[in-house]
This record gives structure tokens, C-alpha cells and sequence, in this order.
């Protein structure tokens, strides 16, 4: 079920980068990372239709908690959204994610606009920290991971 869903949901949360070229990957794409220009949203339709297929009953509450949080710690101002960053896990510890991050970073500070994700991986906290980003809450709902919304203002690269 994973591997049929999963694909069908990083779409709708961050497909639209690919409308926008601003999906971004390293040679041989062993690391992507998703960026959502400002005034463009993940297709909560989609996602919504997608979870509501494939989520169990007793963590459905728990989701919406969630998708609740993340709605309220969304920043109201212009910004740039990472939907999704990844890296194969062969290439971990090569430098990709920061490439990747410099790469879109670079284009926000250039356009003087802030950027804005939630880590869904406490061990990627410290990577967003050195990039500028700063934890600005927390999101959880019953046992579910906690996600940390992080916001960098523009003009944090040299």
C-alpha cells in the first residue's frame, strides 16, 4: 500500500514544483528537493482524498490534528515552501541536502523572500539551523512524530 500511496501523495504536497521548475535534483537524481513559490500550495484536495483512501480509522483524528497544525503555523506572508527534500540513502552524508538547500536558498535571497518547511525528522533539524532556518513550534497529535515548522527570513546566505 506504501509504495502505491506514497508517490500519488508527495504529488499532491509538492508536485507543483515541477509546474514551476522549481523541482530541483542532483546529478544522477540521487536527492530532490520540492520548493513551492510563493502563492502556490500543495493540492490539499488530492492529499485530502488521498488519506481519507488509505488512512486507518483510528489515526484519522490524529492527521487532521496535524493538518490543523500545519495550517496554523504556515507563514501569512510571502514565502517559499519546502513540501519535500530527500536523499537516497546510499548518498546520506555526501552534501546533497546542502546543495540542494544552497541551490534554492540562493534564488529566495535573491527575490528577498523568506522560506518556510516543516522537518519531519528531528536529525534534519541541525542541517535547516546552519542554512538560517529557526524552529518556530510544534506540531504532534496523539502518538504521531512530531513535525517542527522552521522559518528563514531572506538574506541569510553570504
Amino acid at each position: 500500500m506504501y509504495l502505491a500511496t506514497m508517490p500519488r501523495f508527495v504529488n499532491a504536497f509538492g508536485g507543483r514544483a515541477f509546474e514551476h521548475g522549481t523541482a530541483y535534483v542532483t546529478q544522477g537524481i540521487h536527492a530532490v528537493a520540492l520548493w513551492l513559490p510563493p502563492g502556490v500550495e500543495p493540492d490539499e484536495a488530492r492529499m485530502g482524498a488521498i488519506m481519507e483512501e488509505t488512512l486507518r480509522p483510528e489515526i484519522s483524528e490524529d492527521i487532521a490534528s496535524i493538518m490543523k497544525g500545519m495550517a496554523e503555523h504556515h507563514p501569512r506572508v510571502p514565502h517559499w515552501y519546502l513540501p519535500f527534500i530527500a536523499t537516497d540513502p546510499i548518498w546520506f552524508g555526501q552534501g546533497l541536502g546542502t546543495l540542494l538547500m544552497k541551490h534554492a536558498l540562493r534564488r529566495c535571497d535573491e527575490e528577498g523572500i523568506a522560506a518556510y518547511l516543516e522537518s519531519s525528522n528531528p536529525r534534519n533539524i541541525s542541517l535547516y539551523e546552519r542554512h538560517g532556518f529557526k524552529i518556530t513550534g510544534r506540531i504532534q497529535s496523539g502518538s504521531s512524530p512530531v513535525l517542527t515548522p522552521m522559518l528563514r527570513p531572506a538574506g541569510k546566505m553570504g
